[in-house]
């Protein structure tokens, strides 16, 4: 030990500087890498440990070997060692940042375990508070903004209303509209959750808030939806769209209003996977984030009862067992896709005459990023070259079509396949950091980092069979058929035809390896050639099974088809665009029903179950979205039809729909007329 001070003194004062500088850089900078490393489990595990080794043994010997040059005063040799030294110092410093920036960034995307919670108490405009008021709220002792926190406040406040319980927001708001109540305890997203349904679209502006209480509160998340498997195996995951305030990201409690849900499987060993659009009008029991059975409503209402109380929905209708969920908030669609420089896409030429008729032949127009028809978002049909806004907006677009919500579905898929391809192409690091900023900022999941760390190889094995000129991905697109009636709330919903949901999730299970039933793969996707719209879809076409609901929950005079399977109706769901006024014309008998055919036949004989009056007038339907035929003097008529002379109001033509379809029209005579509906910001 003696010798080796004795060296060390002697040795070359500047080779001694560089010589402790260099070493002790080398070994903390490697220190903080080998934790970044570590830290990217599931990550190439051979190659990290590999590294680790090899740089441990490089430290090693220039510890020793540098020691020796520099007792030995071998100024070339040890000049040499110290330069490869510090370079790989540099590189440690460096790949440390950059993957703690990106270990960081991923652990945005898990949502957090606490968030604050908002009620508000809501009245209908001009009332003040008393304590004569009449308070309503829900049943669900679980929900934190329409039990618990009201609770809580009204004993703060030592308020002693009179309080009301309904079993569901649906009924709550009932009775808030219908003068029941005089105030409801409420989430404060209650504009952004029920705004897009008919009864309530302008509760914003007819509601005041009298009082508000937050407080933060664990998430139902963070309790209730937690997952362990790996993304190496087959998973499931529920994409659910935000309507988020925040211009700076994803608000972990953000609202959503339950419009955009997607439950997508993904096989990672056979690189396939399925998308099941939700229809926001499908008609389905609502499952609380307790498990307990709210009665049937809208699958989109679920939002009202938080993200656990969806997960459990749509596992409820679809018996497939729900791994995770993504939140994807709607302004992140525009970032990303403005981030791609713009996706490519064919946009859908709409074919509801009356939309054509407002916007053009060969046009598309939708309401922009906030929901206001005041800047309308255009775009040409055909294939496109699509901004973050004109994606947004085509994504959202349902007025234009006979199919309504079953197109906006078809849409959300085109981009989410469009976004795919051009991620693909992301050829530099920038790139990567710059979308993976985009994606961190407008994602929460469920999901752990080392569970999204997990997804790596899948994400290479896509990238490998691309640029071996193979398919990227298989994606097996589907699509529910469905048919419209009104519930007992007046409000047009969807029912579904059992047989083909068995199919789509029949695709699903196997899809998850749950089982062996071969699945025909009809849709290719390959991130070098260009999409094919018109892809079969799984379920499309089916109306074997039975229809669900049960008809009990509905009359029978409420459905649009009632014909054999080859003569269903394809009349459109929602197709009208918004409007402040709807049809006025005078008539001897009001349909208040949404998205229904009431059509009348004449000259019929041997009714059944028919109402023959034989009056003479005109119908006229309260909704958008109703058809009203009346047919000419007749006898008799089918499955609850009025018959009678007259003329008929019809939103679309004269006396008919502008799609001409065999269901539930009979020999019609009559002439229709139509009141135009003015559009905000639509062109004169």
């Amino acid at each position: 030990m003696k010798v080796f001070f004795n060296k060390l003194k002697r040795a070359n004062i500047v080779m001694k500087i560089f010589y402790f500088i260099t070493m002790i850089g080398y070994w903390v900078t490697y220190v903080f890498f080998t934790r970044s490393l570590l830290s990217l489990a599931g990550i190439e595990t051979v190659i990290r440990f590999l590294l680790i080794g090899l740089f441990a043994i490089f430290g090693i010997i220039y510890t020793v070997f540098g020691l020796v040059k520099m007792f030995q005063n071998k100024k070339v040799g040890f000049i040499i060692l110290t330069l490869f030294t510090l370079i790989f110092a540099v590189i440690f410093g460096f790949g440390s940042y950059y993957i703690d920036k990106l270990y960081g960034k991923l652990e945005n995307f898990t949502t957090s375990d606490t968030s604050t919670y908002t009620t508000v108490l809501l009245a209908m405009s001009g009332t003040e508070y008393s304590d004569d008021l009449v308070i309503g709220m829900v049943t669900d002792e679980e929900d934190r903004t329409g039990y618990i926190l009201p609770l809580e406040y009204m004993s703060n406040e030592n308020m002693e209303n009179t309080i009301e319980y309904y079993s569901n927001y649906t009924e709550l708001l009932q009775a808030l509209y219908s003068h029941e109540v005089d105030a409801i305890f409420i989430t404060k997203d209650y504009a952004t959750i029920y705004g897009g349904e008919e009864a309530y679209q302008n509760i914003a502006t007819e509601t005041t808030v009298l009082k508000e209480y937050s407080k933060e509160m664990k998430t139902e998340e963070s309790e209730l939806l937690v997952s362990t498997k790996p993304l190496t195996e087959p998973f499931s995951v529920l994409v659910m769209g935000v309507d988020s305030e925040s211009t700076d990201g994803l608000d972990a409690n953000a609202a959503f209003n339950g419009d955009t849900l997607i439950l997508v499987t993904f096989n990672p060993k056979t690189l396939t996977a399925t998308m099941f659009s939700m229809p926001r009008d499908l008609y389905v029991p609502i499952i609380s984030s307790t498990g307990r059975n709210l009665g049937y409503n809208k699958i989109n209402s679920s939002a009202a009862y938080g993200t656990a109380s969806t997960v459990n929905t749509v596992e409820n209708l679809t018996g497939v067992e729900i791994d995770y969920f993504v939140k994807v908030n709607f302004q992140g669609v525009i970032d990303l896709v403005n981030a791609l420089g713009g996706i490519d896409v064919e946009v859908e030429q709409p074919d509801y005459d009356y939309y054509v008729s407002q916007w053009g032949e060969g046009v598309l127009c939708e309401s922009g990023a906030d929901r206001t028809y005041v800047n309308m978002v255009c775009m040409n049909t055909g294939w496109q070259h699509l901004n973050g806004e004109q994606a947004l907006a085509y994504a959202r677009n349902r007025h234009g079509f006979l199919e309504s919500d079953l197109a906006r579905n078809r849409h959300q898929q085109q981009i989410i396949e469009a976004i795919a391809k051009k991620v693909a192409q992301a050829s530099s690091f920038s790139d990567f950091e710059k979308l993976l900023d985009t994606i961190s900022n407008n994602i929460a999941t469920n999901m752990q980092t080392n569970q999204i760390l997990s997804f790596y190889q899948s994400l290479k094995n896509m990238l490998l069979q691309a640029l071996n000129g193979e398919d990227f991905i298989t994606i097996q697109k589907t699509q529910l058929q469905t048919f419209s009636f009104s519930n007992q709330y007046g409000l047009s919903c969807l029912g579904y035809y059992s047989g083909s949901l068995n199919a789509i999730v029949e695709t699903m299970e196997e899809n998850l390896e749950l089982s062996s039933v071969e699945t025909i793969k009809t849709f290719s996707y390959d991130y070098s050639e260009d999409y094919e719209q018109d892809s079969e879809s799984v379920g499309k076409g089916i109306y074997s099974g039975t229809r669900e609901p049960d008809q009990g929950i509905y009359s029978s005079d409420d459905i649009t088809d009632e014909n054999d399977d080859e003569n269903i109706s394809n009349e459109p769901v929602d197709p009208i665009v918004p409007s402040d006024d709807t049809n006025d014309n005078s008539n001897t008998g009001n349909d208040n029903n949404s998205d229904n055919e009431n059509n009348n036949s004449s000259d019929n004989n041997g009714s059944e179950d028919n109402n023959n009056t034989g009056n003479s007038g005109s119908n006229t339907g309260d909704n958008s979205d109703n058809e009203n035929n009346s047919g000419s003097s007749g006898s008799g008529s089918s499955g609850d039809n009025t018959s009678g002379s007259g003329s008929g109001s019809d939103n679309t033509g004269s006396g008919s729909d502008g799609d001409t379809d065999s269901s539930n029209n009979n020999n019609n005579s009559d002439t229709g007329s139509e009141s135009p509906i003015e559009i905000p910001g639509s062109p004169s």
